[in-house]
Parts: structure tokens; sequence; C-alpha cells
């Protein structure tokens, strides 16, 4: 017997029947040319069998498909308000607006406008983390894994960081602490216990090759019950006693006390500063509610090692970052105005009927199916853990709706649970809440 897939049409001729060619006129050649490939091939798969729709149509299905941005936005009804696999952190108006003026001409990047000459873009937001933390100096770098990275290269490398077990965490992506540490060169000096770490345990692995003490804020995961650690006030007064750095690796970025909200536990900037580490690390795009970047704030002489290490360059943060980063940084000026403008911290700091009223708005304008529920948010991001929000969501009895959701426009990314789909309304913004709605009534 004849194999049907002998019969399939060439790339070729498809792309010169009619119905293909048009859309030559449309869309780049390249990317007819692929989606004419994808649907032979498709064909192959499935034995050899001509798609049902006919080769035009299945043709111009894989162009519209293939000319979709793989990165596209999406309305967060999760609940989490630091989505790692949602982009973490949306951005405040202020930032936006700074980030598409500088991205839409030249810019002053590495260009000092007084002097007329060649600039640092490593003088960006400097002032105004200063300003804001207590640091002497401060340096922005792409992403707080690289700052950390940078931090052990320039105070650490050849020689040994010690740091407790209990803090040899495991971040997103599957990325651990021991194996940032052992890249930047340094020695990994493990003390202490998983729960316990007392301050003689760093004292007794202190020798002639210790260049750092690392404390590393446990921000994603909890150890209760019977824990002890160290202090990172402790920690820097017994490296400075000896003469070596105390690197703080904070984490989340939180630049304001979040207690009255019911948020407390995770440490902020200023008090790291204040405790005495010799540099404090923390990430953009988390509490901080900006970019993603990671932020080295200090002493002088530890920022002004990590600036000339050679590793600053190769984690070196691009105009867009620095200009979404400074102009979220200016709005910390103002603690109400911080808190009202950027998006994590009004999610954060929401009162609960405002929640209610976006989501009882929701399940009213959908009617029927739809029910009110009391349940709780979490920040997200690897902050607060354990934290709880409460909050209201929608509720369906469907759970094959989440995956009608996720092929809207935009999608809509929901909160399974059972068979029921839940819609967080402290993630959703109010102007996406008629957008919720439509979507809903459509796929009723």
């Amino acid at each position: 017997m004849t194999d049907p897939r002998r019969h399939l049409p060439s790339v070729d001729s498809l792309l010169a029947g009619p119905g293909v060619a048009s859309l030559l006129t449309e869309h780049p050649r390249a990317l007819v040319v692929k989606a004419a490939r994808e649907a032979v091939d498709a064909a192959r798969v499935n034995g050899g069998a001509p798609p049902a729709e006919g080769w035009d149509e299945a043709v111009r299905a894989a162009v519209v498909r293939l000319a979709v941005p793989s990165l596209a936005p999406v309305i967060n009804a999760t609940g989490v308000v630091l989505h790692t696999n949602l982009g973490r952190a949306p951005l405040a108006p202020a930032a936006i607006a700074a980030l598409t003026r500088v991205a839409a001409g030249y810019s002053a990047l590495e260009y000092d406008l007084g002097r007329g000459a060649r600039g640092s873009r490593h003088a960006h937001c400097r002032d105004l983390l200063i300003e804001l933390t207590g640091a002497a100096d401060a340096l922005v770098v792409n992403n707080a894994a690289g700052a950390v990275l940078l931090a052990l290269s320039a105070l650490a490398r050849g020689g040994e960081a010690i740091v407790s077990r209990g803090e040899l965490v495991e971040i997103g992506g599957s990325f651990r602490i021991p194996d940032i540490m052992a890249r930047s060169g340094a020695r990994v000096v493990e003390v202490g216990t998983t729960n316990r770490t007392h301050p003689n345990d760093y004292e007794r692995a202190l020798t002639a090759d210790s260049r750092v003490l690392l404390k590393v804020h446990r921000s994603n995961f909890q150890v209760t019950g019977f824990t002890a650690d160290v202090a990172v006030v402790e920690l820097a007064e017994l490296a400075h006693a000896r003469g070596i750095a105390c690197l703080y690796d904070l984490g989340s970025g939180l630049l304001m006390n979040l207690s009255h909200w019911g948020l407390s536990g995770e440490p902020t900037v200023p008090e790291g500063v204040a405790a005495g580490a010799d540099v404090v690390v923390f990430s953009g795009d988390k509490l901080l509610g900006g970019p993603q970047a990671g932020v080295l704030v200090g002493t002088e002489a530890a920022i002004a090692a990590c600036r000339a290490d050679p590793i600053a360059r190769t984690v070196r943060a691009d105009k867009l970052t620095l200009a979404a980063l400074e102009a979220t940084l200016a709005l910390y000026r103002n603690p109400e105005v911080a808190r009202r403008e950027i998006p994590v911290l009004r999610m954060l700091t929401e009162d609960l009927e405002g929640v209610k009223r976006r989501a009882t708005a929701l399940q009213q304008g959908v009617g029927a199916g739809a029910q009110l529920i009391e349940g709780d948010s979490e920040v997200g991001g690897g902050s607060f853990p354990g934290a709880k929000m409460r909050t209201w969501l929608v509720g369906f009895p469907d759970e094959r709706l989440a995956e009608r959701l996720r092929n809207n426009d935009p999608p809509i990314i929901a909160r399974v649970a059972g068979s029921r789909v839940l819609l967080d309304a402290r993630t959703i913004f109010p102007e996406q809440v008629e957008t919720v709605i439509a979507a809903l009534k459509a796929d009723g």
C-alpha cells in the first residue's frame, strides 16, 4: 500500500496556491514559510491526513498563532501578589512612563551632562538608594542572584565565606546559594546545624583565609520549633572585630514597615543597613515593587570593591531597568504616595472592604453560577512566608473554566481548588473587572 504521507504537498506548492500566496502580502515570508511547514508536519504526524479545514485555513491559523508574541500580558486572578510565573511586581505608572520615555530615544545612560563627558551608569539610582536606606553607597545590577555573586567575588574570592547551614537555601528555578557561592570563587564554609546556629559556631570557623560572614534571610520558608540563629548585628560586630566583611542577602527588598497591615517579620532594607552589614543585597521586583534588578547598598569601601570587580560588567543593569527603578524609588520619598501608586504595596495594604467591592461587582456582573467566597491571598515571591491576607473570591463549579480563561485575550490566570475555579479580587485591578466579566459571559 502507498503511504499517504508520500502525497503531502510540498511547502513550495502551498506557497504558490492563491490562498497562502495572499498571506505573503500581509506577513513576512519567513513567517508564512514556517507556518506552511508546521501545517505539513502536523499532517505527517496525523498519518498523512490533510487538515479537515483545508490547507489554506491550516496555514492561515498557523500564521496567526506564530505571529502572537510569546510574552503576553495576563490578568492575575490567583491572589498571589508577587507571582514569579506572572512576572512578579507590576510597575507603577511613574515607572512605566519613565521606562517609555527612555526607550523612545537616546538617553544619558553613561554620559555626564554637567561635564559633557563620559559618565557611569552606576550613578543612576545611587543617590536615591542612599537617601532611602541610610547606606553610604549603592550599586544596581540586573538581578539579586547576580548581586550576591558579585559581592562574594569582590569581597571573598580566593578566601572563605562562612554561612550557617540553616541559610543555604534554594531560590526559584532550582538555584541554590551554595552553587552561587562556589561560582564566585569563594570557598564555602558551613557552620551550625539546620535548625540552630550560634555565634561561637562562626568564631570557631574563622581562619586567616576568612573573608566574609554571610547572612541569608530565609525569605521563602520558615523554620519553627527548636531554632536559633545569629542576628545580622551580631554577625557584623564579629566580622568587623576580625577585620572581615559582613554580607547580608536580604532578598525581598522591603523599604517600608507593613506591620500595620498585618504583615510582620520581614526585615526592611534600612534595618539591614543600620545593623552594620557591609553590603545588603535585595531584589527590585519583589516587595520594593519595581523592575527586575539586584541592588547592593552598604559601605563605600565594599560597594567600591563590587563596582570594580569584573563581574559587575557581566551583570550590569540596562537603561530601561534603571529608568523604571529610579522612578519607583522616587515614590518612596512620600510613603503614602508609594503605598497608593506602587501596585504591590497597594494590593498588600488594601482594606478588605475594597477587595470585597471588586469581588461583588464581578459576581453580580456574571450572575448565575458565580459564588462570592471569603478566603486568603498570598504575598508570594519568597516574601512573608506563611503570611495570609483575608480576601474575597468569586468561585465557579466548572474546573474546565480555568483553561478557557487562559485562552482568553488577554489570558486570565485563575486559581483551581479541587473542582472549583476561584478568581481572587485582590490581584484583579479595578480597570480589569469589566474585562473579566466579559470573558466569563462569553465563556458561559
